[in-house]
């Protein structure tokens, strides 16, 4: 699992840790039981702070997307399919919601946006 941390974007650190440990179990990268390294060493590997790295997998435990079993370290959940479904909604909606912004913007037509939306979905 690679993580990559940029310190120009608007996310904290913590939150760019979870979405890319949350996208790695959603797309199936990471599956369920895999191992996760401790909090010290991916903060180690990461060079952040342990607290970054704690806060991080704390919300991604919040959100049930990894358990921690005292003294063998933390993996990832059995999650519910439905679940993972409803947190693609919610990613997929996001980037829509800046697709459109960004097409209203330059002045797209909904037909127009709806006729990318097609091409670019049916393409193999």
């Amino acid at each position: 699992m690679k993580i990559i941390i940029s310190n120009s974007s608007d996310s904290p650190i913590y939150e760019q840790i979870s979405y890319q440990i949350k996208m790695n179990i959603l797309n199936g990268v990471l599956k369920e039981g895999d191992s996760l390294p401790s909090i010290r060493t991916l903060a180690k590997d990461l060079k952040v702070s342990v607290i970054t790295t704690k806060r991080a997998y704390e919300d991604l435990q919040k959100d049930g997307f990894i358990s921690t079993v005292s003294g063998k370290g933390t993996f990832v959940s059995s999650t519910n399919k439905e679940k993972l479904k409803e947190q693609n909604f919610k990613i997929i909606e996001q980037k829509l919601i800046e697709c459109i912004d960004f097409a209203k913007s330059s002045g797209i037509t909904l037909k127009e946006f709806k006729e990318i939306v097609d091409i670019i979905f049916k393409e193999d």
